[in-house]
């Protein structure tokens, strides 16, 4: 007679060993943060540099946002990848499938928020929303949504500038993702597609099963930290420099001429700078706390950074596979317009 073992406490104590490795880490990480203000002072006046000058200005500001925003981007990034452990791609394709305009636009815009699929993702996502049934508006406003009001985005600014202004963006954001989305969905441009993409067939696409532990969505947690901050950690660092200069050497005058609230123009010159720019919400967030605090009108960065997220050019370069250029441009221009006109809006609101 063969006896069959349990393995169902060995599981059991693995999954509070894991749990309790990720409590403690996290109270570390708390530990750290905290210090890291009083740290970076003390490395900056061991350096010969002369205290006040525009180079202390900036040393202080890269030390200490350069490991503040590392750490920010690793607990985001851990928390949502243990979030995305629940969504995946076929299944938001599933909960998307038979959305109709207007409702679909704002299931989409919102489900984006919370599977924030990067750029290099959106051709297989895009073959496979249209695979699916998907409308061609919702699948743009899941695709406006999840690079631009991201995980990332939401938590760095709330971190770094407040839940104010993190939770205004996220409002506005939505909005972009919906109605551009919705202005695509009725321009009835399904034929601007590559022929290619019109052709895929539509397959059942069942969820997959709900059998993943709590060790799982740990190890999966730890895995976007890998692959994510692995990616853009240099983004990041160079972002840090960039606005460690501004805050250093920019004048103060200079910044409010070209981009203080009474300049009307200044909110299409931004958005236009910034659609052929690539930078990622971690990479471009330390230039947006630099350039508020130099007086910066709030509505002119939030949509410099916008368009360099949402409309970048290697995105562009990526969905040219699945979009006639015709639609880009499409687009390009809708998005666009609404990230000028939130830039508009948010300085009216905090005039």
């Amino acid at each position: 007679m063969r006896i069959e073992l349990s393995t169902e406490p060995a599981r059991t104590a693995s999954s509070l060993m894991w749990a309790a490795g990720t409590v403690a880490a996290i109270g570390l990480w708390f530990a750290i943060y905290w210090q890291l203000e009083d740290f970076s002072a003390r490395v900056v006046s061991s350096l010969p540099i002369t205290p006040g000058s525009h180079l202390d200005e900036a040393a202080r500001f890269f030390v200490f946002d350069a490991p503040k925003v590392l750490m920010l981007l690793t607990l985001v990034v851990f928390g949502m990848g243990v979030v995305r452990s629940f969504f995946s791609p076929e299944r938001t394709r599933t909960l998307l499938a038979g959305e109709r305009q207007g409702l679909g636009n704002v299931a989409a815009a919102i489900l984006g928020v919370f599977t924030p699929f990067c750029s290099c993702s959106a051709v297989p996502l895009f073959v496979g929303f249209v695979s699916a049934g998907v409308p061609l508006g919702v699948t743009f406003s899941f695709l406006i949504s999840a690079p631009m009001v991201n995980e990332v985005a939401l938590g760095l600014l709330f971190a770094l500038v407040g839940w104010k202004v993190a939770a205004i963006y996220l409002g506005f954001g939505l909005a972009v993702a919906i109605v551009a989305g919705w202005i695509i969905g009725h321009l009835h441009l399904e034929g601007w597609l590559e022929d290619w993409v019109r052709n895929v067939r539509a397959g059942e696409t069942d969820p997959p099963p709900d059998a993943q532990t709590v060790v799982d969505r740990i190890q999966a947690g730890l895995e976007a930290v890998r692959d994510i901050v692995g990616r853009v950690w240099l983004w990041i660092v160079v972002g840090i420099a960039a606005g460690a200069f501004i805050h250093g050497y920019v004048p103060n005058d200079l910044l409010a001429s070209i981009m203080g609230k009474g300049r009307w123009w200044s909110v299409p010159a931004v958005v236009l700078i910034g659609v052929p720019m690539y930078s990622n919400a971690a990479g471009i967030i330390p230039v947006v706390e630099a350039l508020l605090g130099k007086g910066a009108a709030l509505g002119t960065v939030l949509a410099f950074m916008m368009s360099v997220i949402a409309l970048s050019f290697p995105e562009m370069l990526i969905l040219r596979k699945v979009l006639k250029l015709r639609l880009i441009a499409v687009f390009v221009g809708v998005v666009a317009t609404g990230i000028v006109a939130v830039g508009y809006l948010f300085n009216a609101l905090f005039s």
